[in-house]
């Protein structure tokens, strides 16, 4: 029998409705064997008893329901993002506030580079900050005109290049005739690139190939460190392609001995058939490994409110923007529901407007009727405008959702003022109504578009601050308690994982955030600052301090 260990703790908060707090947890083989208090533990026979955690609080460890793995390959690149922000290594990167400001950022790194054919690649550019004016191949060119360059957007729906990079894939051209690809008054494109079967063809002349939704080996280690650093021990790659060389380095970096987090990937349903990518998972998923799940598939039905590439309903953009791109048609969707659920494969969906929600709702209900699949679980990631009709809706279908939280805090002030305008900013990441109907629910960061934290997430659900300090949707928020549910046992839910993760119980995995502030102590407004001082992944310790 292997040795049992019981880590005390200040405090263990458990999530477990049948005992939320206790002060010892006993491990053994990498799984809980009992939470509660030493002379009960004991009773397990021989044990070590670990003090590591003595001053310090203990949670399940904190679940992301939607983030990218590509955010620690990212970091590699020029952040040109509005906001300040922590890189793996825990160095805060400032923000930048102007274009002018970013080209300047991208010629000092321009001027570092000793290939002058390599490709300058930045990315979290937003220019919705900046008057929502347009980044176009003129503001690239400055940096300069013989080297490719590309900015990925924030929302990872946009991508910015200069002439040099349309010219190499072969855009340089009059005669386009393509909603993704506005053109100027030369008719020739202006640089922005939207959605992702414009941006890949240029993207990997700009060093966006597979960073493009995958993270390479070294970026998956790094993207690992920001998961110990945040509390997090799993975590999804929502929207990885999987190629079979990605999947055998996701498969190697992921058993190696050190290596902190449980990765769940999502494979992309881009560029293959609904049949073909159904098959593919259905061959993953026997691969899958204990930090590695395959075996789940993220198909998109639109893009980004911001980038104004959401499909809107009635009345459409609050400033008459013409209406976003569909990703995927609704036949394409509606086959790829039906194959998925036949092969007991979950599908999660992402929808931003109101109008690809609505389109999700109409074709998966036909498919449940011809595959009738209880506990199928399939989660719609976003769902930004869905308003009260369309919950409902949810739970008739037996659906979960994942709502971007965060959104309020970065982009609030942005969508009540020019995207969506008052009325249905104030709606937006309906929490409280999805808790209300009865939907199951998770929130989330979609990590890179916002900084992973999944304590600024349910900070951000709570008080539903924007970064101008208004309070927006005063009566879509939550409360604490549904808030740390959201980032546990809610995220581990739409995963089915629930039974494993999610709470501190008898036979799920030893997976703990380990904090120095207590969140039930410390106060809603002040919880976006809770101190993280590491994790334990199946019994396993990673301090912040030593990575």
């Amino acid at each position: 029998m292997n040795e049992v260990t019981i880590f005390a703790a200040r405090k263990i908060i458990t999530m477990n409705p049948n005992r939320p707090i206790v002060s010892h947890v006993a491990v053994r083989e990498g799984r809980i064997l009992g939470a509660g208090d030493l002379f009960e533990l004991e009773s397990w026979g021989a044990y070590r008893l670990d003090e590591t955690f003595a001053d310090k609080i203990l949670m399940p460890g904190l679940v992301e329901g939607h983030a990218h793995t590509m955010e620690g390959t990212l970091w590699r690149y020029v952040y040109c993002g509005f906001f300040d922000r922590a890189d793996p290594d825990g160095k805060v990167w400032s923000g930048v506030r102007t274009i002018d400001a970013i080209i300047e950022r991208l010629e000092e790194a321009e001027r570092a580079m000793d290939d002058p054919d390599a490709p300058l690649s930045g990315w979290s550019l937003d220019p919705i900050y900046m008057d929502n004016t347009r980044v176009s191949r003129a503001d690239l060119d400055r940096v300069s005109t013989t080297r490719p360059i590309g900015v990925l957007h924030a929302s990872g729906h946009i991508l910015n290049v200069n002439t040099k990079a349309l010219e190499l894939g072969g855009l340089l051209k009059t005669g386009i005739n393509h909603n993704g690809i506005p053109l100027g008054d030369d008719g020739l494109p202006t640089g922005e690139l939207f959605g992702p079967e414009t941006m890949t063809p240029v993207g990997v002349h700009v060093g966006f190939n597979r960073s493009l939704t995958d993270s390479d080996e070294q970026g998956l280690r790094d993207f690992a460190k920001l998961c110990v650093r945040t509390g997090v021990t799993t975590i999804t790659d929502l929207a990885a392609r999987l190629e079979d060389d990605a999947v055998a380095s996701m498969l190697s970096v992921t058993g190696e001995d050190d290596f902190p987090a449980r990765i769940v990937p999502l494979q992309f349903f881009m560029g293959a058939t609904p049949k073909d990518t159904v098959e593919k998972v259905v061959k993953l998923k026997a691969k899958a490994t204990d930090r590695l799940r395959l075996g789940r598939i993220k198909a998109v039905a639109d893009g980004s409110i911001q980038g104004f590439s959401a499909r809107m309903r009635w009345p459409g953009y609050y400033n008459g923007a013409p209406n976003g791109l569909w990703y995927t048609a609704p036949e394409q969707l509606a086959e790829l529901y039906r194959l998925a659920l036949a092969a007991g494969v979950q599908v999660h969906t992402h929808t931003n407007g109101d109008e690809a929600t609505e389109m999700v709702l109409d074709v998966l209900g036909p498919a449940l009727k011809d595959v009738p699949s209880p506990n199928h679980r399939f989660t719609l990631q976003h769902c930004q405008l869905a308003d009260a009709a369309q919950f409902r809706r949810m739970k008739e279908l037996d659906m979960c959702v994942n709502l971007f939280a965060n959104h309020h805090f970065y982009w609030g002030d942005e969508h009540y003022r020019l995207t969506v305008g008052p009325e249905r900013a104030l709606r937006m990441n309906a929490c409280r109504t999805a808790l209300e109907t009865g939907v199951p629910m998770a929130i989330h960061s979609d990590a890179p578009v916002t900084p992973l934290g999944p304590f600024f997430t349910a900070w951000s659900a709570i008080t539903r601050l924007t970064a101008s300090g208004r309070t927006q949707g005063e009566y879509e928020k939550i409360g604490l308690n549904e808030a740390l549910s959201a980032i546990t046992l809610g995220a581990a839910y739409t995963l089915h994982m629930d039974d494993e993760i999610g709470s501190i119980e008898v036979g799920k995995k030893a997976d703990f955030a380990v904090l120095l502030d207590d969140p039930t102590e410390i106060g809603e407004a002040n919880l976006k600052d809770v101190q993280v001082w590491g994790t334990v992944l199946g019994g396993r310790i990673f301090p912040a301090s030593e990575l």
